[in-house]
Formats: structure tokens, C-alpha cells, sequence
């Protein structure tokens, strides 16, 4: 699930969306959704580090409460704790961890952000929903979703919604490594 900018740039959403109205309570309803049917987070390093500094301090929330209680999977292979409840590093081939993680898991896992991991997994072919918020917004710089040199991947549309805001939600499905 990730926040992108026409332009692909997914860094610091906070900056760009709540700044321009772009986010309402209609667009929280599929992250809600998305976070409520989850079984467990997947984070890089960097976001579950911004994520453990922030949620675990939020009261009376209870999207806090939630992402708090979660089962959370950090990837990384230089992170040397993960402090934040019911969260564990996950270390070594990610991918080949990750779809360890995927028979263990009873029910789907939630990448936030986290542009380096989704990069890594959409080469592997480990990634099997995206779920993006496009913004109607031009940053023109900042970290995008997808680095230099992934492999070409087809993806098939599953669904689209438009908010009043103009950010389109959209829901691919992976189908496959592309033809260049």
C-alpha cells in the first residue's frame, strides 16, 4: 500500500498530501480495510523505524492500537533490534524469507512505503497485490516506488475508485515478468 505522487515520487507523504487536501475520510475507508484484513505487517528498515518512533506514542487511536497489535516482519539486514511490539527482523535472501512468511502467515501481509523491499520482491515475482493511492500532485523529487533497474512486470488491473479529492485508489494483481 503506498501514497504516489503522478510523477511516482512515494517520499514523505506528508508533505504533499495532507498539505493539499488530498486525503478524506472516504480514501481512509480502503486503508482501513487493507490494515484491518491484514495479518501482519511487512516493513523495510527505514519505514518500520519511522513507524516505531511514531505509533507505538499515539493514545486513544485506534488505528494505533491496531497497527500496534499487529504481528510486524522487518526485513533488513542491518537493523539490530526491533523494539516495537510483536515485531521481528526477518534477515538473509528476502525474498526467500518473505515467501517463507507467506505460507506461515494465515492471511495476507501489508507492505507500507518501504520503496527499497518492493523494488527487491516485484523482481522476484514475490509480490502479488499492489494497492496504490495516485495522487493528482507533481513533486518532481524525492524517492519513487520503483527504483532504476527493476525488471519490466506486467501487472493487471483488479479494481480503480476516485476519491473528491482526485487520488485514484488502484489495485494490480502481478501477472508476470514483461517482454523488453
Amino acid at each position: 500500500q503506498t501514497f504516489l505522487t503522478i510523477d511516482g515520487v512515494m517520499e514523505s507523504p506528508d508533505k504533499w498530501q495532507l498539505q493539499n487536501g488530498l486525503f478524506d475520510d472516504k480514501m481512509g475507508e480502503p486503508i482501513g480495510n487493507a490494515f484491518q484484513s491484514a495479518g501482519a505487517l511487512l516493513l523495510g528498515r527505514v519505514t518500520y523505524q519511522e513507524f516505531a518512533a511514531h505509533w507505538p506514542n499515539q493514545k486513544d487511536d485506534p488505528f494505533a492500537d491496531l497497527l500496534n497489535n499487529m504481528p510486524k516482519y522487518v526485513v533488513s539486514n542491518s537493523l539490530k533490534s526491533a523494539d516495537w511490539k510483536n515485531s521481528r527482523i526477518v534477515k538473509g535472501d528476502g525474498a526467500a524469507e518473505v515467501n517463507k512468511l507467506k505460507r506461515e502467515v494465515d492471511k495476507d501481509m501489508l507492505i507500507v512505503g518501504s520503496a527499497k523491499l518492493v523494488s527487491s520482491l516485484t523482481n522476484a515475482g514475490v509480490i502479488d497485490e499492489y494497492q496504490l493511492f495516485l495522487h493528482p500532485v507533481v513533486v518532481a523529487k524525492g524517492k519513487r516506488l520503483f527504483k532504476d533497474g527493476i525488471d519490466p512486470t506486467l501487472l493487471s488491473l483488479e479494481s480503480s475508485q476516485s476519491f473528491g479529492t482526485g487520488v485514484v485508489e488502484l489495485r494490480y494483481r502481478y501477472k508476470g515478468k514483461a517482454k523488453a
